[in-house]
């Protein structure tokens, strides 16, 4: 239950209730409070028993964490042998590039499946030139120091 605490803020939180509670009402309180824990969870176990039993028995084994999203998809996806198959045959990368090579208008060419960039596009903001069979980095030409940005208003 409380995984995130450490033992400096353990000590501190004893500490801290020794000095509100007093040593004499200290045991005191810990039943109460662990009484009511215990209640909080009985109460929230006998909930989920009477939602299960009301969806009837295709959904016996419904867990509440899958009503997150992200368990959800995360056991929808491991489950599913065909988007395993799917997934192991689509290369990301070479079809992020086509379509980066088709918004800036250039070509995609064949000398991209080898794993070198075609001369001709862009890698990490840099243009690749061949020269003598082998792909240079360029930098790209910056604008004057005294020049501007353009203003992007969708970008702020």
């Amino acid at each position: 239950m409380f995984t995130d605490i450490g033992a400096l803020e353990l000590v501190t939180l004893v500490v801290l209730a020794v000095l509100v509670f007093g040593p004499d009402k200290l045991p005191k309180v810990i039943q109460d409070v662990s009484r009511f824990i215990r209640k909080v969870r009985d109460f929230s176990d006998s909930a989920k028993e009477d939602i299960r039993s009301e969806l009837g028995p295709e959904f016996k084994n419904f867990e509440f964490e899958d009503l997150n999203p992200k368990t959800f998809i995360r056991k929808q996806l491991d489950g599913n042998e065909d988007l395993r198959e799917l997934r192991s045959t689509f290369d990301l990368k070479k079809e992020m590039n086509e379509v980066a090579d088709a918004v800036h208008g250039r070509e995609s060419q064949p000398s991209s499946l080898t794993g070198a960039p075609a001369a001709g596009t862009a890698v990490n903001g840099a243009a690749v030139t061949a020269v003598n069979g082998s792909p240079d980095l360029v930098k790209k030409d910056r604008p004057d120091t005294g020049e501007r940005p353009p203003y992007d208003s969708d970008a702020t």
